[in-house]
């Protein structure tokens, strides 16, 4: 089982690398995981980048679970995501709000069937969606359920654009 983010365990927060934007230099006004966290759990609509055996990118509108420090969504065994994550596991989930971005660059596995099991009835909750057709299925590893794993998370709240950017590192 991948290593989770929690409370207990938060990410180090640092400055985005990005030469040119006028960042400043000291870690004061970084934002909290929490800030992140919280955009994670209750975006509604997140978008997620693949990449097709061609290399050139895939991006589609997905619905997810913040889940144990993971991004957890499920979709189609025959889907394009499905596919490209089958030859090439890394990917980029984003909140839907641009303005409050948090953006999540990972590497997506299958979920376990505890993963699954937890996943099941917060989704349904979250989503209003009766997944109960699919449980079976997705219960007994059919259906694909993944989970993002992130490995660098970036905060960019519009607002405070220049004193707040945050890239967190997940060891």
């Amino acid at each position: 089982m991948p290593k989770k983010t929690s409370r207990h365990s938060e990410p180090k927060a640092t400055r985005p690398q990005a030469p040119g934007y006028g960042f400043p230099k000291s870690k004061k006004g970084l934002l909290p995981w929490s800030w992140a966290e919280q955009r994670l759990k209750k975006s509604h609509n997140y978008w997620i980048t693949t990449v097709k055996p061609d290399g050139s990118p895939h991006t589609m509108v997905i619905w997810c679970i913040w889940q144990d420090g993971r991004v957890v969504f499920s979709t189609g065994s025959k889907s394009r995501k499905t596919r490209n994550l089958a030859a090439n596991k890394n990917c980029v989930v984003c909140t839907e709000l641009a303005h409050e971005a948090v953006i999540v660059e990972g590497v997506a596995e299958i979920a376990d069937v505890a993963a699954r099991r937890k996943f099941i009835p917060v989704y349904e909750r979250k989503y209003k969606f009766d997944i109960g057709s699919m449980k079976k299925d997705i219960l007994e590893m059919k259906e694909p359920i993944f989970a993002v794993r992130p490995r660098v998370v970036f905060g960019l709240w519009e607002k405070h654009f220049q004193s707040k950017s945050t890239r967190w590192k997940i060891e």
